[in-house]
């Protein structure tokens, strides 16, 4: 009986068992974010290219530049 009331006053799992939950929770919250990015991504329209991007960006400094 007198085991069975230390291991009740036992409280040194309890910090491990909350960096778990808080772990699970920040899993669950990045695995959501990664869904919705992923769907967002495949019903985009516009195709993702840095080289394309990086032309049109350079483009439009120079034009700005010549109507100044």
């Amino acid at each position: 009986m007198k085991n069975m009331k230390q291991l009740i006053k036992e409280n040194s799992g309890q910090g491990a068992a909350e960096y778990i939950l808080l772990f699970g929770g920040v899993l669950v919250i990045a695995l959501l974010a990664l869904t919705i990015y992923r769907s967002y991504m495949e019903t985009s329209d516009v195709s993702l290219k840095a080289k394309d991007d990086i032309i049109d960006v350079r483009n439009t400094i120079l034009d700005n530049r010549t109507h100044v």
